[in-house]
């Protein structure tokens, strides 16, 4: 049966990044571009334990219907994790547990946005990210990324000369995929500038617990005195992402409609994840397993960064990350949706920048690296096969 598609749904496309896993296939095939976290570190005995226990003593919490705000025990824990890890004070109707970061973003793009309302994103930016907003036929709005994060002038531009600024959206932390740390500086005058001009603010903040020198910088979230940022964390990164578990922190107010939006989606996040994190959390230390992947990422990116001194021609600029999963690379005069197509021939994957662009139908010149998911032998590997496309080029 033919159909005809909505309006909303015509201008996505499907993410270049979900369909590479298809050449994953291929056992002879190196991904350098997935942004999966390092498997060897998930605590899957520690889970199997908790899941059995649960499942044995407590089965009805895991298997019938749970509430829409979340588990209230896992909601208390959460919010003595960000107090003490992110200085962020929040009730328990302030928070509510949804099924991964990215239904954070899309509750709050399905509450927020009207069909022809701007929302500021960082370029480049997160795809899933952009995909939401565009879903509710959002006008996506550019701000280049410098090397401690937004252009500030550039955003206050922008918010002047584009009608209906309704939502500036940040990961200011290891951003993905530029890999870049915005300053506290910056931090604080974003958060002036949209509590300013009466707009919200999505902070998306998967990756701030991987900083490689263990050092944090502040959340915006932490300056929020007038309900201007919402915030949404992420177990995917630190604990396991097949569980689907993150959670958005903002006003009472916001937070009774981001549940009637979930209601809609999904009724509620799977109870069984919800108590597998909460015991995890309550039986032994997440942040000894942080600590864990912060060394391991750490050592995985520093081989990363030999291997591309080493085989990229030095025309390639890259940004050097202090935590994170990504680095963001430069190839000028290359379009990078024809690169990624040859690495492939070459037996390697990257991710070309037009994914992560306000418009992806213009040629790019950037692409995205990650460094977690690969065994260190591979990441040389997959560097070495890049260069091999790339010294075609600059011949």
């Amino acid at each position: 049966m033919e159909f005809s598609v909505s309006e909303r749904m015509k201008s996505l496309k499907g993410s270049a990044i979900r369909e590479m896993f298809k050449a994953m296939a291929d056992p002879t095939m190196i991904s350098l571009a997935g942004g999966n976290p390092a498997a060897e570190l998930f605590p899957n005995e520690a889970l199997a334990q908790i899941a059995s226990d649960i499942l044995k003593n407590n089965p009805v919490g895991a298997l019938q219907y749970g509430i829409s705000e979340g588990n209230v025990a896992l909601r208390e824990k959460i919010i003595e994790f960000v107090k003490d890890r992110e200085n962020i004070e929040v009730s328990l109707d302030e928070i509510t547990i949804v099924s991964g970061g990215q239904q954070a973003i899309e509750i709050t793009s399905k509450i927020l946005l009207n069909e022809g309302d701007s929302v500021i994103v960082e370029a480049p930016s997160f795809v899933g990210g952009l995909n939401a907003f565009r879903s509710y036929g959002a006008n996506l709005v550019g701000v280049d990324v410098e090397s401690d994060g937004m252009n500030i002038e550039k955003l206050k531009d922008a918010i002047k000369n584009t009608p209906n600024v309704k939502l500036i959206y940040t990961i200011p932390n290891f951003q993905n995929p530029s890999g870049v740390t915005m300053s506290v500086e910056k931090r604080k005058a974003i958060y002036e500038i949209a509590r300013d001009n009466g707009i919200f603010i999505i902070e998306d903040n998967p990756y701030g617990e991987l900083t490689f020198d263990g050092v944090k910088l502040p959340t915006i979230k932490s300056f929020d005195e007038d309900g201007v940022v919402l915030y949404s964390g992420s177990f995917s990164k630190i604990l396991a992402p097949g569980l689907r578990l993150g959670y958005l922190i903002a006003p009472k107010t916001f937070t009774e409609k981001a549940v009637l939006g979930k209601q809609v989606s999904d009724v509620h996040t799977p109870c069984l994840p919800q108590l597998l994190a909460l015991e995890f959390m309550n039986r032994y230390d997440i942040v000894e397993l942080i600590e864990k992947m912060r060394e391991l990422y750490k050592k995985k990116c520093n081989l990363m960064i030999d291997a591309m001194k080493k085989y990229l021609p030095e025309e390639i600029t890259y940004t050097v990350p202090g935590g994170g999963l990504f680095v963001w690379c430069n190839a000028p005069g290359i379009d990078t949706l024809k690169l990624s197509q040859e690495c492939i021939a070459e037996k390697v994957l990257i991710v070309p920048g037009n994914n992560f662009a306000t418009d992806q139908s213009l040629v790019n010149n950037g692409f995205r690296l990650n460094f977690s998911t690969m065994p260190d032998d591979k990441i040389v590997e997959g560097v070495k096969r890049l260069g091999t496309v790339l010294k075609k080029y600059y011949k």
